[in-house]
C-alpha cells in the first residue's frame, strides 16, 4: 500500500480525496496546514506529498522548499492558481507535478500512479546497472557515474534530483542530437506523463545552474541538445 500525505486546509478536499484513495488502496495521511505537513513528513515518511499552495502556517511553496532540503520524495502541487508563473514556481522549487483546482480525483490518482511507475522504472534500472559492469560518461571536467547515479564536476559531487539526473543522462548518451520538449517528456518522463512541456525547461534550467556550464544548449524553435565545447 502506498502512503500519501495531503496538506490542505480545506477539510472537504481532504474528505473527497480520502474516500477515493480508500477505493484505490492508498493510505492517506492528512495535514491541515503547512507546519503540520513538515512535521508529518519527518515522522511518517510518506511515499508522495500533495501540497495545496494556499495554506495557513506555511504555504505549499514553503513546505516544498523545506522538504527539498533533505528529501527527494515526489511532490504534487494542488493549486487554484491558473497563472503560468505560479505553476512554474512550484516546479522550480522542486515539485514533480501540479494539479489545478477544481480537479478530478481520478486524474489525481492517475498522476500519482504515473509517478510511482517512473520511480519503479528508475529503481529497476539502477538494480540492473549494479549487476553489470560499471560505466561512466566523461566530458572533460564533467563525469556522470551511471551506477552510483552521481554527477561530478572537477571531482566534486553535485546533488541532482532523480529526474534531473535522468534527463542529463538521456541527452549525454547522444551528444549533438537535438530533442524537442515533447520527445524529452515522452522518453524521460514516460508516455503517460500528462504535465506541462514547460517542465522540461525548468529541469534544463536547474541542470545548467548546477553544472555552471551550458552543456545543454537551446536549439531555437526546436528544443535542446547536449553539446561539449571544444
Amino acid at each position: 500500500m502506498s502512503k500519501v500525505l495531503i496538506a490542505d486546509d480545506d477539510v472537504n478536499v481532504r474528505e473527497i480525496i480520502r474516500i477515493y484513495f480508500e477505493e484505490q488502496n492508498i493510505e492517506l495521511i492528512e495535514a491541515p496546514n503547512g507546519k503540520a505537513a513538515v512535521s508529518l513528513v519527518d515522522s511518517e515518511s510518506p511515499d508522495l506529498l500533495i501540497l495545496d499552495i494556499m495554506m495557513p502556517e506555511l504555504d505549499g511553496y514553503d513546505v516544498c522548499r523545506e522538504v527539498r532540503k533533505h528529501s527527494n520524495v515526489p511532490i504534487i502541487m494542488l493549486t487554484a492558481k491558473t497563472e503560468e508563473f505560479d505553476r512554474i514556481l512550484g516546479l522550480e522549487l522542486g515539485a514533480d507535478d501540479y494539479v489545478t483546482k477544481p480537479f478530478s480525483p481520478r486524474e489525481l490518482v492517475a498522476r500519482i500512479k504515473a509517478i510511482f511507475r517512473r520511480m519503479d522504472s528508475v529503481a529497476e534500472s539502477s538494480k540492473n546497472s549494479r549487476d553489470t559492469k560499471a560505466f561512466t560518461y566523461e566530458f572533460g571536467e564533467l563525469k556522470i557515474d551511471i551506477n552510483r547515479r552521481e554527477v561530478l564536476v572537477r571531482g566534486e559531487v553535485i546533488n541532482f534530483r532523480p529526474r534531473e539526473f535522468d534527463l542529463l543522462v538521456h541527452m549525454a548518451k547522444s551528444p549533438g542530437s537535438v530533442y524537442t520538449r515533447e520527445q524529452l517528456l515522452e522518453q524521460v518522463w514516460g508516455y503517460d506523463y500528462i504535465g506541462d512541456i514547460r517542465t522540461v525547461d525548468v529541469h534544463v534550467k536547474k541542470i545548467r545552474e548546477k553544472l555552471k556550464r551550458n552543456f545543454i544548449q537551446t536549439v531555437w524553435g526546436i528544443g535542446y541538445k547536449f553539446e561539449v565545447e571544444t
